[in-house]
């Protein structure tokens, strides 16, 4: 059965992303880390297409939280087929302002989850030797962002991870990419004001952020090229960066 897990998946870029490939798979893992009803809506929709879905609230920093997903899937389906890696939080401020704990749990949530999924799910891939991972960046991991160091500097992290993890998994067949986007229009940009939001857009060439569904056909479309592509940061900003 083919099957695919998708973290984060409450809002945003996760949720348009499961309601999207809802249409290519059988076996849907949906998780988030504590909107329960936007989740369970999230499941109906899906199980609406007639497709089987798995939806599961927890902490992606939990290893034992991503075994446990890996897991049921495996009971459920089989296999596992594909994981997207979209969880993250944001943080906005100046770096000396950041403190030891901020700075954990960001890299936490942002890191340590793309570990712990990876790491839970591997072992059945390499078994079938097939799959694909695609893990959720920004461009902000290609050229840094001021007032946003931890953030930058968690998705430099995973644009390092994909390419090294993408070398080694190679051989068995899978695939291993990362999204690097721009602006999107979710509420990860909740914190900023009419204004700030013009000034943003006028700096993309394409005049506006991209919608989440835009986003979600993009990792589609990844998902859909040829195995041979990995170990790739696609950048996907309207030409801002």
């Amino acid at each position: 059965m083919k099957s695919i897990i998708i973290t984060g998946a409450s809002r945003g870029i996760g949720y348009e992303t499961a309601l999207l490939l809802a249409q290519d798979y059988d076996y849907i893992a949906i998780c988030c880390s504590k909107d329960t009803k936007k989740l369970g809506e999230l499941k109906d929709k899906i199980q609406a297409l007639g497709k089987s879905c798995l939806a599961m609230v927890g902490d992606v920093a939990d290893y034992e939280f991503a075994q446990k997903m890996v897991n049921k899937v495996i009971n459920d389906a089989g296999e596992i087929t594909t994981l997207v890696n979209n969880a993250a939080i944001s943080q906005v401020g100046l770096f000396t302002d950041t403190t030891p704990d901020s700075w954990q749990h960001i890299m936490n949530v942002n890191v340590n989850s793309v570990y712990n999924f990876c790491h839970a799910a591997l072992p059945y891939m390499i078994n079938k030797k097939v799959g694909q991972i695609i893990n959720i960046s920004s461009v902000w991991g290609l050229v840094g962002a001021s007032c946003e160091v931890a953030y930058s500097t968690t998705k430099g992290a995973i644009n390092a991870f994909t390419k090294a993890l993408a070398k080694e998994l190679a051989p068995s067949n899978i695939s291993v990419n990362a999204i690097a986007f721009g602006a999107v229009n979710t509420t990860m940009n909740g914190h900023l004001d009419s204004e700030e939001l013009d000034a943003l857009c006028n700096e993309i060439p394409y005049g506006r952020m991209c919608t989440p569904i835009e986003a979600a056909q993009c990792i589609k479309g990844v998902l859909n090229m040829p195995e041979y592509l990995t170990g790739e940061i696609i950048k996907f900003d309207g030409g801002w960066i």
